[in-house]
């Protein structure tokens, strides 16, 4: 291991956010994780990654009108609040963020979203790190909208001793898939099909 390899896993969550705040002044669009350990870099989104997360804004609003899913909310994850997550989207109750500063609470979060980017990195973060993690935090339901695979997957029923989710289903993009509760939204994702496309 080198010498800045040892240096970040000894980092503390304190450092992690400082470091974060630096990056997201310095560089427009740059949003930090920290996850098991290790800093993440969530970069720049393309058009269709933004389309998919706000067609998914409004299928929520719709549905449920007193929820808000917040594209932008940072959320403190792993066990014992060590991690720090930026999900594509967060669905919890309106206002349930106000006064909560950058990196959340996760009690009260009813779902996290992820939709796969274009990147090497996307495999480690969206399909293994960030079900363990939102597993651990005890988020009820992750919805991974994978680009590469054309599918969508809602990971339900956290089991955080196990950093895992009990209950795994796929579907294709445009096939109909419930969100079980606390969602409870039933998504008709034809739409996604345009959105795959690199």
């Amino acid at each position: 291991m080198t010498v800045m390899a040892e240096r970040m896993s000894q980092m503390s969550v304190e450092e992690f956010e400082q470091i974060a705040r630096f990056a997201a002044k310095q560089f427009e669009g740059v949003r930090l994780e920290f996850i098991d350990g290790r800093i993440g870099i969530k970069g720049m989104t393309d058009g269709n990654h933004s389309t998919i997360i706000m067609w998914l804004i409004r299928q929520c609003m719709q549905a449920r009108p007193e929820l808000d899913l917040n594209p932008v909310a940072g959320l403190q994850v792993d066990a014992y609040p060590k991690g720090r997550a930026q999900p594509d989207g967060v669905l919890a109750p309106t206002e349930h963020f106000a006064g909560q500063g950058d990196w959340a609470d996760p009690r009260g979060v009813l779902m996290t979203v992820e939709v796969t980017s274009y990147d090497s990195d996307t495999h480690a973060r969206d399909r293994v790190e960030k079900p363990m993690a939102y597993a651990e935090a005890q988020i009820p339901v992750y919805l991974l909208i994978d680009r590469d695979n054309s599918t969508l997957t809602v990971h339900s029923n956290p089991d955080p001793e196990r950093s895992r989710y009990r209950d795994t289903h796929t579907v294709g993009f445009g096939e109909q898939v419930a969100l079980p509760d606390p969602v409870g939204i039933v998504l008709d994702t034809e739409i996604l099909k345009r959105y795959a496309v690199r």
